[in-house]
């Protein structure tokens, strides 16, 4: 059975600082898991993850009494289904740029009549006999965020951010920035401009909104705390270990 918080803490505003998984070893999941994260992510789009490795990450993560999402290759229900049944406390659906992708997400990860999941026995329903309390779980806990990462989607964010069932977003600002025919320029004026558009829409209408820092930059994370991001994944695992190992040669050879 999935773990409980992640949407009761979304709900309340609360700040959420989660972190992001594209190494496909347990030990690293566990690692990162007792660090104290309030989320983490498995990476299926831009990783090598399997969805059998994925099903081993989510129990490490869910047994260390973290809660951890998906974030998924594509707008994929059958994807969805399988991670949900897994026992992910949700999804991150990558590139979703009008309300019919939104409700087709939120579709996918709710049993009917709420949503069009196929039901299935597996390691969320406790194989079996906790499939009731999961069915229970699922209506009150279930988080879905809907991936802001087109200036497609910045324009449409208020219909996107508003259907039921979308608990949250997260701006991806390379791809945002790609969009825009910037790639990688996420300083660039029209991209904050983008990125800035999103989040004042969202505090509107009472959305919460996060953004992904990939690199582990703890002025920049104080920088999106201040402008309002309560849902913000901080770094990835192979940027923090990369970071730590040149930062310490650095120090060994005089450089810094």
């Amino acid at each position: 059975m999935p773990v409980e918080g992640l949407k009761q803490r979304l709900q309340s505003g609360a700040l959420s600082v989660g972190s992001w998984i594209s190494l496909g070893h347990p030990a690293i999941a566990e690692i990162m898991a007792r660090a104290g994260f309030d989320f983490l992510v498995i990476d299926l789009e831009h990783s090598v993850i399997s969805i059998r490795e994925a099903g081993d990450l989510i129990r490490v993560i869910d047994l260390c009494g973290v809660p951890v999402l998906v974030r998924t290759t594509s707008n994929d229900a059958n994807q969805i289904k399988r991670v949900m049944d897994a026992g992910a406390q949700g999804v991150i659906v990558p590139m979703i740029k009008s309300r019919a992708e939104a409700e087709a997400a939120v579709g996918a990860v709710y049993y009917p009549s709420r949503g069009r999941r196929g039901v299935g026995l597996s390691r969320a329903q406790a194989y079996g006999v906790g499939f009731d309390r999961y069915c229970e779980w699922l209506e009150q806990s279930a988080v879905v965020i809907a991936q802001i990462e087109h200036i497609d989607a910045v324009a449409d964010a208020e219909s996107i951010l508003t259907v039921d069932g979308i608990d949250a977003y997260i701006v991806g600002p390379y791809d945002l920035s790609a969009s825009m025919g910037l790639r990688g320029q996420l300083d660039h004026a029209k991209v904050k401009e983008a990125v800035e558009r999103v989040e004042v829409i969202g505090r509107k209408i009472i959305k919460p909104g996060g953004v992904h820092l990939v690199e582990p930059d703890l002025a920049q994370l104080r920088k999106y705390i201040d402008l309002g991001f309560r849902f913000i994944a901080y770094s990835v695992d192979f940027r923090m270990l990369d970071h730590a190992c040149r930062a310490g040669l650095r120090v060994a050879r005089g450089e810094s």
